[in-house]
């Protein structure tokens, strides 16, 4: 029988909850297919977005896949074959047509839209209670990513700026700021990006927190191995993860390069507070600007697990499993693209490891 909330609500009863249709939560999904569970009866993925494509649907239309670091396959079916081989395509259009393609071939029977407001223990189970419906869960995948959750940190003076500020979330193209002085901040690969097509069209000033870190050669499997290493030894130990980018540094481009020559990479240490017509550093210089540009990243969007209270006093969940997705504080959780899984690549072996794991501490295994 299903769950009664006070006699009114009924709760369906599953399995498992993966909250999130992106790269990791479809590749969770798959997965626990493979294992022998049923899309919408053993299992039930969740997905806030209008459509297929997890954050990629909400990128910039000037990020095409020529620019983007890579769209890696998710598990048992080729980009390549779906999307082709043309890199002028919008990301936001090739990869949204790719999972959905994806969806309907792995038959995930993805719920959305659906937002999720809170997760809660009830009756030892897992409560997901959502805009659609409330679900009774004895496991969650959690895959919300970062994309709902743009960071900007506080200076002193915010509030008074006169001219416009905006995150990369909300960029759309370099033309809207054409005639105007751009502050760029951050020093990740977005910021590089960004800094990049709105230095063609007008005048930018770049600032970082710290000196960015440019990577000259390959990034092969060994870095990356040494990379994601970093990453999950702070997640095992409870510490919030890190950015990829202040683990891996910027890979030095053809376009890094082109920037160089244009002297549009001459970076300047971040400002001490914001005036109503600029910036002002510690020394008392001022510049004035039209727009800031806040390229400063994103944070997990696990808002909605709050109830649970996973994290730690530092901030940060401590994580276990063999890829570090399991929350020690309650094994019934992972989450998946979060810390050492946030790239796709690692997304898809993230999403791989919690089902194993998930499924055989439920025993559900072999069913």
């Amino acid at each position: 029988m299903p769950d009664q909330d006070q006699g009114a609500r009924v709760a369906l009863k599953l399995d498992i909850v993966v909250i999130g249709a992106g790269q990791a939560g479809l590749s969770s999904a798959y997965h626990l297919k493979q294992l022998g569970l049923e899309a919408g009866r053993d299992f039930l993925v969740l997905d806030g977005a209008p459509q297929p494509g997890g954050a990629w649907q909400y990128r910039w239309p000037s990020l095409t896949l020529s620019t983007v670091n890579r769209v890696h396959d998710l598990p048992g079916m080729s980009f390549a074959d779906i999307s082709g081989d043309d890199d002028s395509v919008r990301a936001s259009v090739a990869v949204p047509h790719y999972f959905g393609a994806y969806e309907e071939r792995f038959g995930l029977n993805v719920l959305r839209p659906a937002t999720v407001g809170v997760v809660c223990e009830r009756s030892e189970r897992l409560r997901v209670e959502t805009d659609r419906g409330l679900f009774s869960a004895r496991g969650v995948i959690n895959a919300t990513g970062t994309w709902e959750k743009p960071f900007i940190p506080e200076y002193p003076g915010r509030e008074s700026f006169s001219g416009r500020q905006l995150h990369t979330q909300e960029f759309r193209q370099a033309e809207d700021f054409a005639g105007q002085h751009v502050l760029i901040v951050g020093g990740g690969i977005s910021a590089i990006q960004l800094l990049d097509q709105i230095s063609q069209v007008t005048h930018t000033t770049w600032v970082t927190r710290t000196p960015p870190r440019f990577r000259e050669g390959p990034f092969d499997q060994e870095a990356g191995r040494a990379a994601v290493a970093v990453v999950e030894t702070r997640v095992r130990a409870g510490l919030p993860p890190n950015s990829v980018v202040s683990v891996t540094g910027l890979p030095v481009t053809p376009t890094i390069e082109a920037m160089r020559q244009r002297g549009v990479l001459e970076r300047q240490d971040m400002f001490q507070s914001i005036t109503p017509t600029g910036v002002r550093w510690a020394d008392g210089r001022e510049l004035a600007v039209d727009v800031i540009l806040w390229c400063t990243g994103f944070r997990s969007a696990l808002d909605h697990l709050a109830p649970l209270q996973l994290r730690e006093e530092s901030g940060g969940i401590t994580m276990t499993g063999r890829l570090a997705t399991q929350v020690a504080r309650d094994p019934r959780v992972h989450l998946v693209g979060y810390g050492p899984s946030a790239s796709t690549i690692g997304a898809n072996r993230a999403g791989a490891a919690a089902a194993r794991e998930l499924t055989a501490f439920l025993g559900l295994a072999g069913q």
